[in-house]
């Protein structure tokens, strides 16, 4: 039997009546830019989030981004970001052109350690930038105590996120303005790129629209140099059909977590994904961390159970940002991204189908130990 990782289909599959619906209610329409599409779906998304605002934009990037440039964060000011995330945090940061400061994950959580924020603020910090990594929402109450006292920002990287929670709180409510990603793969992914800006903070939600439309609040009156980044109106027609089972594809992702957490512990070699007290991971990822990745997904492979990495090369060496930071260490960073390999999680995959997946698992790791 084949596994698959990532079944991006399985969801217009599921909701493929509503979907074509939603796509002919904005074709006949004929309002291809903005439009009542994107302001239900703004709206429906801000009270998903239990936040005020949201502002949708062309993808998660231009979100961080946006953020940034309204904050009036550039040149000469500094952004603490984690070590261990997608390289987009770092870039977002540094085309604002502001400077990316990183601090090593945790080697419980791998999202950013906690421990090690205070010692990276300097006198030009203007923000800090947790990333929610997998769907494991980064712990906040002692963030917001930290970032109140040095008068900082926190913006959250929430583009994998979606649906996790602090406690009582959603990210997208635990900091000062977060950025998601609708890209198609995401647990709340559009048909394209996509993504949004939630914030309680009215000014800021104004100025990142304004920045988003050619730097302009009055059409032909551009007050700023902006960008052209707008939410699809098809795309947040169809987000907002999604949107309604999130939800509960969330609860399979959790089922799923679950029988991997129970049947894996103990599994020789294996190191499973830790989640912080108090906090409830909206697992978009399942990544475990084997010394030797590679026959690990290999014997997978052979299993029919398909793998990834998420990701293998860190961001201080990476291409983009070696000469800068190429030098520095960061060792738990280089742990995970030297053995991560994260299985298929998914509301495309059955409780049975996971059961069968953890067996593979457990064989496969026996085959090499």
């Amino acid at each position: 039997m084949k596994y698959p990782f990532l079944d991006v289909g399985f969801t217009y599959r599921t909701l493929k009546d509503d979907l074509d619906a939603a796509y002919h209610g904005v074709m006949d329409s004929s309002m291809y830019i903005g439009g009542d599409a994107v302001a239900n779906f703004e709206q429906e998304f801000a009270t998903y989030c239990r936040a005020k605002h949201c502002v949708g934009v062309g993808n998660g990037l231009d979100a961080l981004v946006l953020t940034l440039r309204a904050y009036g964060i550039g040149e000469g000011d500094e952004v603490i970001v984690p070590a261990n995330t997608f390289i987009a945090t770092w870039l977002g940061v540094a085309q604002t052109g502001a400077t990316p400061v990183p601090v090593d994950a945790d080697p419980f959580t791998m999202n950013i350690d906690l421990a090690l924020v205070a010692d990276a603020i300097t006198p030009r910090t203007r923000a800090i930038m947790p990333v929610h990594l997998y769907g494991q929402p980064t712990a906040s109450d002692g963030l917001r105590a930290l970032a109140k006292k040095h008068d900082l920002k926190i913006i959250e990287d929430a583009a994998q996120a979606h649906g996790g929670r602090d406690g009582n709180r959603r990210v997208g409510q635990l900091g000062d303005v977060a950025g998601f990603s609708f890209y198609p793969g995401k647990n709340l992914g559009a048909f394209g790129d996509g993504g949004a800006i939630v914030t309680d903070d009215g000014d800021l939600a104004q100025s990142i629209r304004m920045l988003g439309n050619y730097g302009a609040q009055v059409k032909y009156q551009h007050d700023e140099v902006g960008y052209n980044s707008r939410l699809d109106p098809l795309q947040a027609a169809m987000l907002s059909v999604k949107l309604r089972k999130l939800d509960e594809w969330s609860a399979r992702r959790s089922e799923i977590a679950d029988i991997y957490l129970s049947a894996l512990n103990g599994a020789p070699g294996l190191t499973l994904p830790g989640v912080g007290e108090g906090l409830q991971s909206a697992w978009h990822l399942f990544v475990v961390r084997a010394p030797d990745r590679e026959a690990l997904q290999a014997a997978l492979a052979e299993r029919g159970v398909a793998t990834a990495m998420h990701y293998p090369i860190a961001n201080h060496k990476s291409g983009a940002f070696v000469e800068d930071f190429g030098d520095m260490s960061f060792p738990v960073t280089e742990e995970i991204c030297r053995t991560c390999l994260s299985l298929p999680i998914g509301p495309h995959l059955s409780v049975e189908q996971a059961h069968e997946i953890a067996q593979h698992v457990n064989d496969a790791v026996r085959s090499i130990a």
